[in-house]
């Protein structure tokens, strides 16, 4: 949006803007902020940052935990949910130290080094995705864990357990479990929050694509963007998580991108679509290949299948993530890949067809990654798969252009699939890591970081009892 910090305070003025906002990432994906008067904004700012104790972070410790922000003036616009009139940015850390250095661990550093490092191999100068964002919609949410309660309720009007509701304000046309894809008005409650929201992603700078109600008749919604390039939209990803959690709190709701929140019901996904180009040339089209996929493009989805499992501990971080990843509900279990199939964990979709539209989606991550992480990741695992020309065909992970979910117990035995709990990911992530280690991409100590904070959350979680196990073993 600005250039510079001259352009900065003109517009401030202007526009009477009163504060200005610095929005940074932590190591798990969510956003921090540090708020200054605009007053305090000038050049020095640009040249200095804004000091901050990084150790609060999450990150594994450095040096000299004490930190700047630098910010990205292209990023800044107006926060739509602040009261004071607020100007907010996204930008980039670096370590105090004679000369400041990029912090290697943040998030957004971490996304553009491997852009840096593709564009360094020669392979490609554009990695372009687009992410679906799948989301519930809640009238309430409330959860206590104490040391003899252990629960946790939601609720939405629309949903199907709300039909024998008998107080006088129930009018039906309520929706059934499974049973909400692209369910209209009345049914679908929440039309006019996507449309709110959507139009304050396009305030943003976020260009949406289209929006609907989900499968999940119980509060599911996407929202799906139109391709953009990679560190942007880790960022676009950023502020979708915000714009949406920000603007149900401000129509009386709640939004979550939880896996599965619900039990027996559709689970949300992120599905990432994905393109490199070069020159300005799509480097995935071959109008002779299957599907139309080119031999690059071919061996990209080889490194995403070969890594898919070390994979899994970035793109779905959370134990809740593998509670999705199971059959039935359209979510992928296997690796492989093929056309139009979505029981595989890449699908190419059908519809696209232009030289210049041709991709695939990765089906398996969900939005409580941190989407510079996955994304880098994402892109580390397929760069691995075109510089050693990892063939998925010659591996046996496809092309499964039927559906995988009718296979025999027999059959699915002979295919790989993905890891069934967070703490299979983990172990996977430690035995294979080197393809995102590469030229410091993911710095060794990173994935140490992520391995032991990741593994000390799931020791705390498998240490809470679970109510089934009340259903399952209180009598025995």
């Amino acid at each position: 949006m600005f250039q510079n910090s001259e352009q900065v305070l003109s517009f401030c003025k202007e526009n009477e803007i009163e504060m200005i906002d610095f929005k940074m990432v932590d190591l798990y994906g969510r956003w921090r902020h540090i708020t200054i008067p605009v007053g305090r904004f000038n050049k020095d700012t640009m040249k200095y940052g804004i000091g901050f104790d990084g150790s609060n972070y999450g990150y594994a410790p450095v040096e000299n935990s004490d930190m700047v922000f630098i910010p990205d003036l292209s990023s800044a616009v107006i926060d739509p949910y602040a009261e004071i009139p607020t100007l907010t940015m996204i930008g980039d850390v670096q370590v105090i130290g004679k000369n400041n250095y990029a912090f290697d661990q943040y998030p957004r550093n971490v996304a553009a080094a491997a852009l840096e490092y593709m564009k360094k191999s020669g392979i490609a100068d554009r990695m372009i995705i687009g992410p679906e964002y799948e989301f519930h919609i809640f009238d309430h949410e409330s959860h206590e864990i104490t040391k003899n309660t252990i629960s946790s309720t939601v609720d939405t009007w629309e949903a199907g357990w709300n039909s024998a509701v008998n107080d006088g304000t129930n009018q039906g046309y309520h929706l059934e479990g499974q049973d909400g894809y692209h369910a209209s008005q009345p049914q679908d409650i929440n039309y006019d929050l996507r449309s709110k929201m959507c139009m304050v992603l396009e305030e943003m700078g976020v260009k949406v694509k289209y929006h609907h109600h989900e499968v999940g008749g119980s509060g599911q919604m996407e929202i799906e963007v139109e391709l953009d390039d990679m560190l942007k939209m880790a960022d676009d990803t950023m502020i979708a998580k915000y714009v949406i959690k920000n603007e149900a709190i401000r129509n009386g709701k709640t939004a979550t991108f939880m896996p599965k929140p619900l039990y027996n019901e559709a689970g949300n996904g992120m599905h990432v679509h994905m393109l490199l180009m070069k020159d300005g040339k799509p480097l995935f089209y071959d109008e002779k290949g299957y599907s139309n996929l080119s031999q690059t493009a071919l061996y990209f989805i080889g490194g995403l299948l070969k890594h898919a499992a070390s994979l899994c501990a970035f793109t779905n971080p959370s134990t809740n993530s593998y509670k999705r990843l199971v059959p039935g509900f359209e979510a992928p279990v296997t690796i492989g890949y093929a056309t139009a199939n979505r029981s595989s964990v890449i699908r190419i979709p059908a519809y696209a067809k232009s030289p210049d539209k041709k991709r695939f989606e990765l089906r398996n991550p969900d939005a409580t990654c941190n989407p510079y992480y996955a994304y880098a990741a994402i892109l580390m695992a397929g760069l691995d798969g075109i510089e050693k020309e990892i063939d998925p065909s010659k591996c046996g992970w496809g092309p499964f252009d039927f559906n995988l979910f009718d296979l025999s117990p027999e059959e699915q035995k002979k295919i790989q699939h993905l890891p069934e709990s967070l703490g299979e990911a983990l172990d996977a992530l430690e035995r294979d890591h080197e393809y995102l280690t590469k030229a410091g991409v993911f710095p060794e100590r990173l994935i140490e970081i992520w391995l032991e904070k990741k593994r000390a959350e799931l020791k705390k979680i498998n240490g809470i009892p679970h109510p089934v196990e009340f259903k399952l073993y209180f009598d025995l």
